[in-house]
C-alpha cells in the first residue's frame, strides 16, 4: 500500500487570507493566536488544530473542503472560490463591474 503524501495546506490558507485582504497580524488577532503561529501554518511548519481551522472557516465564511480541496477526490474550481471569497467586502461599484464582466464574457460565447 502506498504511503499517503503529507498534507500541506499553508499556501491555501495564505491565499484565502490574502484574497480577503487580511494581513497575518489581522488574521492572528481575529482568531486569537500569535502572528508567529500564522506564519508557521502558512509555511507548513505547523499544523493548525481543528479549533483554529474552524475559526478560519467561520471568519472567511468558507468550508473545510475549500482548504483541503487538493486532497479530496471531488474537485471543483476552488481557485475561483478563493478569489471570490472576498466579494462581499467589495464596494457596490466593484461588484457591479464584476457582474458586468461576467455577463459580457458569458454573452460573447
Amino acid at each position: 500500500m502506498r504511503k499517503p503524501s503529507t498534507i500541506k495546506i499553508g499556501k491555501i490558507i495564505q491565499q484565502i487570507r490574502k484574497s480577503n485582504g487580511y494581513t497575518q497580524e489581522k488574521l492572528a488577532e481575529a482568531i486569537e493566536v500569535s502572528v508567529r503561529y500564522i506564519s508557521d501554518i502558512e509555511q507548513d511548519r505547523a499544523k493548525p488544530s481543528y479549533e483554529i481551522l474552524i475559526k478560519i472557516c467561520n471568519l472567511f465564511k468558507i468550508s473545510l473542503d475549500q482548504i483541503f480541496s487538493e486532497y479530496i477526490s471531488i474537485r471543483d474550481n476552488k481557485t475561483l472560490e478563493y478569489q471570490l471569497s472576498g466579494y462581499d467586502k467589495l464596494s457596490d461599484d466593484d461588484k457591479k463591474t464584476i457582474e458586468y464582466l461576467i455577463t459580457y464574457f458569458n454573452s460573447s460565447k
